[in-house]
């Protein structure tokens, strides 16, 4: 058996994809391992320091961190 290139590999893969009802989508995140997007981080955080806002948001999340999944609706 004759091995396959990458390239019809991955045709053979997006034409299953596709046949399965599904679309590819490519986007472009954030690279978070770098250094601008961490000074941008803390750049950030410091300027919500002692911010009202902030304090309420950090309390919703707390609240929904701690969901109960057996809890009824």
């Amino acid at each position: 058996m004759k091995a396959m290139k990458v390239s019809e590999r991955m045709r053979g893969y997006r034409t299953r994809k596709q046949a399965a009802g599904l679309r590819l989508v490519q986007l472009w995140v954030p690279d978070t391992r770098s250094k601008r997007f961490a000074a941008e981080c803390r750049r950030q955080s410091r300027l919500l320091k002692g911010d009202p806002a902030e304090a309420e948001m950090l309390e919703f999340i707390a609240r929904a961190g701690a969901w109960d999944d057996h809890a009824p609706r």
